[in-house]
């Protein structure tokens, strides 16, 4: 049943999460938050705690000096590029990403069932990509992937591939920033339209 008071957002990341270079209302956060409205949900602006260059464990650090107050009907997680691209071992992000995942249930109002895992976007495929080894990146990134899936499957949270997504940017430059790096509000807008179905049945049963 919806409540009278509007309804709650939690995104953890990185980069990915805040829009780097972009308005904040470019953001996928905030363009979700848009769109949901536009479909009748009464949801407040969404609490971002996120960095460029993060990793798993500043996360961990940011959110252990600043914890976010209250519960969330809606719960985000998406932290690993940093980490690849910082060469941490994936046992170490493992074990990062199983922290990261039990906190994000327990701000969820509804536990699991209030959380969403999003894949680590391909930036093997960007123009700054080229200039490493995009093979070895699409390979590192798929297997931090798998650590993260696996995690979410068996605590029951919903995944949301944007990995495949992020790809388009090879055939489409333009879906890229002037950094060569980061999305354009367009590969956020595909994302948010990815989110979307699953962020609606979180808040419609909230």
């Amino acid at each position: 049943m919806m409540t009278s008071k509007p309804l709650r957002m939690l995104t953890l990341g990185d980069s990915y999460t805040i829009g780097s270079g972009l308005p904040a209302d470019d953001s996928w956060p905030y363009q979700l938050t848009s769109q949901l409205r536009q479909k009748g949900i009464k949801v407040a602006d969404p609490i971002i705690i996120a960095q460029s260059g993060w990793t798993s464990l500043n996360l961990i650090e940011a959110l252990n000096s600043n914890p976010p107050s209250g519960s969330f009907n809606l719960v985000s997680l998406q932290i690993g590029v940093n980490d690849q691209y910082e060469k941490i071992e994936p046992s170490v992000y493992a074990e990062n990403f199983r922290d990261l995942l039990d906190r994000s249930i327990s701000f969820a109002r509804k536990g699991a069932e209030g959380v969403l895992v999003l894949s680590i976007p391909d930036w093997s495929v960007t123009p700054h990509g080229g200039e490493f080894d995009r093979s070895q990146v699409q390979e590192e990134l798929d297997q931090y992937n798998a650590i993260n899936l696996s995690a979410a499957s068996l605590r029951g949270v919903e995944y949301i591939d944007l990995t495949s997504s992020s790809r388009f940017a090879e055939q489409y430059p333009e879906l890229l920033a002037d950094d060569g790096l980061h999305p354009t509000w367009e590969m956020y807008w595909n994302w948010t339209g990815l989110i979307q179905p699953a962020a609606l049945s979180i808040f419609r049963s909230s």
